[in-house]
């Protein structure tokens, strides 16, 4: 064990591997999806049917928090976790993300990033240090440092700039966190920036890795890039991130990249992708999307997915989720967000069971054809 993570099992073909991380409430077994629950709920979802789902760790969002409810509300309750009744680990992104795609109303410099609120349009500073601060009163199990989050095909010199202002952020927040000490007694990973240049990839992950973080982020992906630019940037900044740290791709959720991520030693994913096309009644299934809308499921008796032991497959038909889908019923949005996440960690429990078994190369290959018809 080194740290938080123990490696229990690599696979002999490819990156793939085994691990737990053990965290302030309770292990996650990795690799692992999480739900996201943005405000301190998973949209559509009772916390107690996402334990009774299997679910070790969800995660939340540091600037909607902050804004709603506010770090006084938090503070007074202690923490998120006694606030939303939710008993097991929480991971939190800094906020960069969504300060980034604030646009217009945004200004970075070395010292932090200058922001108005979505909600009511007042002015907020975001500093290392203090969004280190608002995760700590959040009581996060694992937080992440504040990042400056880059688009695709932005010139190098703005990309390289990003990146070290990233740097030097990384290490503040660090520098914050020892100063709390058991004020925070969660966890703080880097986030690996550089866009899309190899060489500034590479420096950000072997930077990173050699910091003082339990665990390591590879940020800048999936921002709307093409899937081969993605796969490629994502298996050579995993070639110098360390394999002695949990490491964590953010914001990937369809099985298709989730398999390409586990292959590349990837630890930890979260994604809306499983919660957002539940709620405009779409469902994952081993031979693809089931859009509940299409006039075809209006006589079908059939569950979304033979097997599946979500409230919809067990209870319901095709044809009852598709009536509820088309009269904008609120039920159909619950049962198909139920549908996904339990899914997801179904197709979690069947990727670690490969892994275990020497066989993930076969498993993927032949999930994906049956996933694309191909």
């Amino acid at each position: 064990m080194s740290g938080i993570y123990t490696q229990l099992k690599k696979d002999k073909d490819t990156k793939a591997r085994l691990g737990l991380v053990e965290l302030g409430h309770g292990i996650v077994h990795t690799p692992a999806f999480m739900p996201v629950g943005t405000n301190a709920t998973v949209k559509g979802m009772y916390h107690d049917k996402i334990k009774e789902i299997g679910y070790e760790i969800i995660l939340a969002n540091t600037y909607h928090l902050y804004l709603r409810p506010g770090t006084d509300v938090l503070k007074d309750f202690g923490g998120i976790h006694r606030f939303s009744n939710w008993d097991r680990n929480i991971l939190t992104d800094s906020g960069g993300f969504q300060v980034f795609s604030l646009s217009g109303l945004r200004k970075i410099s070395a010292s932090g990033v200058t922001f108005q609120s979505h909600i009511d349009g007042s002015r907020h500073v975001f500093t290392p240090e203090k969004v280190v601060d608002i995760q700590s009163i959040i009581g996060s199990d694992i937080g992440m440092v504040l990042d400056v989050c880059t688009p695709p095909d932005i010139e190098y010199r703005a990309a390289k700039e990003a990146w070290n202002i990233t740097k030097q952020w990384a290490q503040r927040s660090l520098e914050e966190k020892k100063r709390l000490g058991e004020a925070f007694p969660g966890n703080l990973f880097g986030i690996v920036q550089g866009n899309f240049y190899e060489d500034l990839r590479r420096e950000s992950a072997l930077t990173l890795s050699e910091m003082d973080f339990p665990g390591i982020a590879i940020g800048g992906l999936s921002v709307g890039e093409e899937k081969s630019r993605f796969e490629h940037f994502l298996a050579y900044t995993a070639e110098y991130v360390t394999d002695e740290k949990p490491r964590y791709v953010m914001g990937i959720g369809s099985p298709d990249y989730i398999l390409c991520a586990v292959e590349n030693g990837i630890d930890l994913f979260d994604c809306v992708l499983a919660t957002r096309m539940a709620r405009n009644g779409a469902c994952f299934s081993d031979h693809g999307h089931v859009v509940l809308k299409k006039a075809i499921h209006k006589f079908d008796h059939g569950p979304i997915q033979e097997g599946c032991t979500c409230t919809a497959c067990t209870k319901y038909s095709r044809a009852y989720m598709h009536h509820l889908i088309k009269c904008n019923e609120m039920l159909g949005g619950m049962l198909a967000t139920e549908h996904n996440l339990t899914y997801l960690f179904r197709l979690m429990e069947r990727i670690r069971e490969a892994i275990s078994e020497d066989r993930f190369s076969e498993f993927k290959k032949e999930y994906l054809r049956n996933f694309y018809g191909e």
